[in-house]
């Protein structure tokens, strides 16, 4: 044996070494399959845990229904915007701001029977109209409101409820 040591170059060395050398890195290795065991054992019940009740094929069509499902759900979002992006257009041109004043036009009425309406959109374009109650009969007058003005001069109570319509 020492021959052999020789031979490789390192006849200096005591085979004593050698053989303390070689142990302890055989108990290194033990040690390291040891905590690899321990590894493996975890990764396998995590795998048993995961294919509990399946096997691959199984899991294959449970991920290709999981992905039809999201492409569904993907359109349909899709849908549901446009719809909504429709829903705000339309908006816009409904009447969305109210306003009214009641008011007594001949005060030997009394009772405040006459009234001025305003109804905008979002954009402040709508009507105003103004019923005037008196004791021949009933008046209305209907008055047409873009961006917030009147292309005819308004009454001081059809000015108080556009204002009111407009939040002012």
């Amino acid at each position: 044996m020492s021959q052999f040591l020789t031979n490789i170059g390192l006849g200096f060395v005591d085979l004593g070494i050698v053989v303390l050398v070689l142990l302890v890195i055989m108990i290194v290795l033990i040690v390291l399959v040891i905590v690899q065991m321990r590894s493996l054992k975890a990764l396998q019940r995590k795998y048993l845990r995961f294919m509990n009740g399946s096997n691959g094929r199984s899991l294959e069509d449970e991920i290709g229904r999981i992905l039809e499902e999201n492409a569904r759900i993907h359109q349909e979002n899709e849908e549901n915007k446009k719809e909504i992006d429709h829903l705000y257009d339309r908006l816009e041109n409904v009447i969305q701001k109210v306003g009214v004043v009641k008011y007594d036009a001949f005060h030997q009425m009394g009772g405040k029977l006459s009234y001025a309406v305003a109804l905008l959109d979002e954009k402040n374009t709508g009507l105003v109209l103004n019923s005037v109650h008196s004791v021949d009969g009933c008046y209305t007058y209907v008055k047409v409101v873009k961006k917030g003005k009147s292309d005819v001069d308004l009454g001081a109570e059809e000015q108080k409820a556009l204002q009111q319509a407009m939040g002012q």
